[in-house]
């Protein structure tokens, strides 16, 4: 079927304008929708290398936000950060007076199982630090990028960064 009315460039710049004057100048696509989607738990591992407070922070709030999309389920889900950078001097026993409130968030996510975290060796020797000045809530693995791939082809996590 043809329509012939859509041929007309009168009726084509009428429908160009009203869209257009729908969305505003300001939004010129219009605004965005919320979509309400309910996810399954997962297993996923976090590629941890940040520079500061902060950004550990921010990392730990997206890891805290998708264990409680997860519903902290420890049969389903499954979250580790392996952490490799400039972070591990945080998990250092005798930072803890320093790191305190960082620490006791980070502590506390694993309460419910499905949080684990997992810290390079090599990289905690950069940082002139051993497997038993580390806070125990953390375990250390030999390297963290054969970690991440272990993780991922071996027990089936999607990689996070």
């Amino acid at each position: 079927m043809k329509y012939p009315i859509f041929k007309s460039p009168v009726v084509m710049i009428t429908m160009f304008w009203i869209i257009a004057s729908q969305a505003g100048e300001d939004a010129p696509w219009g605004r965005a929708s919320s979509q309400n989607i309910d996810y399954a738990p997962h297993k996923v591992v976090y590629d941890v290398a940040v520079a500061d407070v902060e950004s550990f922070s921010r990392a730990l709030d997206r890891v805290s936000f998708l264990n409680n999309i997860y519903h902290a389920d420890p049969f389903d889900a499954s979250i580790v950060l392996v952490l490799h950078g400039d972070e591990i001097p945080f998990f250092a026993v005798d930072n803890f007076s320093r790191y305190q409130k960082l620490m006791r968030r980070a502590q506390s996510l694993t309460l419910a199982g499905t949080v684990q975290f997992r810290m390079c060796r090599v990289a905690a020797a950069g940082h002139d630090l051993e497997p038993g000045e580390i806070h125990g809530f953390v375990k250390v693995v030999p390297m963290a990028d054969a970690e991440i791939v272990r993780l991922q082809q071996e027990e089936g996590y999607v990689y996070m960064q």
